[in-house]
């Protein structure tokens, strides 16, 4: 069954249009006006990925997202009027997959769409076996990463930022390689890798793994056990 998209946005003229586009590009869609009708919609249909904007009535959208990472790794992009860099970091550090700023052409909207559900959905080949670095154990083949067998709740940014340096124990990666790898399709900025990654520590730390992903002055990151 093709995705189900929910759109959330309180301007009904441009809701209207980002669901005439995706509903183009045949995916379903659902329609959410203010933060509250958002999460339960969320929680009632199970969407494939959220559009979301920032700005809303009542619960904002970081708020909702917020809860929407409390419940699961629901891709979500979000959509906003505000073209502050700090606005959209705050947002991936929430756990964002990507974002697009006002105003946009639907097209491009929707091109982010696929690359994010491609990337959410991408099934890595049958022969590959998961990886450990200490703790941790990385499975590519089940979108999965592991500590002491306890699953991290990771988006599907954080996971593949996470299982590209996986890959390499040791290795010092940039930020430019990092976002080429987990965000191929994505104009984001290099910063974008530090908020995903900064979140993918702190759920390291709260699994009780802390030590393994360092930050290496002037280049970017690696992963890395007993260092």
């Amino acid at each position: 069954m093709n995705a189900l998209i929910l759109i959330v946005e309180d301007e009904p003229q441009l809701a209207e249009v980002l669901e005439a586009y995706a509903r183009q590009e045949g995916y379903r869609t659902e329609r959410a006006a203010d933060g509250n009708a958002a999460l339960h919609a969320f929680r009632a249909l199970n969407p494939d990925l959220i559009l979301l904007d920032i700005m809303l009535p009542g619960r904002s959208g970081l708020d909702v997202l917020r809860t929407v990472r409390g419940d699961g790794a629901t891709p979500v992009i979000l959509v906003t009027a505000r073209a502050e860099e700090t606005d959209q970091i705050v947002g991936l550090e929430l756990g964002a997959d990507d974002y697009v700023v006002k105003p946009f052409r639907p097209r491009e909207v929707m091109a982010r769409v696929r690359a994010v559900l491609r990337r959410a959905g991408a099934t890595p080949d049958d022969t590959e076996r998961p990886v450990r670095v200490g703790p941790l154990e990385v499975d590519r083949r089940g979108f999965v990463a592991r500590v002491d067998g306890e699953v991290l709740n990771l988006t599907p940014a954080e996971f593949r930022l996470l299982s590209q340096l996986a890959e390499s124990p040791g290795r010092a990666f940039s930020r430019e390689e990092l976002l080429a790898a987990a965000l191929p399709d994505s104009d984001a900025l290099e910063r974008v890798v530090d908020a995903h990654l900064a979140s993918v520590r702190r759920k390291l730390e709260a699994a009780n793994a802390s030590g393994l992903l360092h930050t290496v002055r002037g280049v970017g990151y690696r992963l890395e056990a007993g260092a």
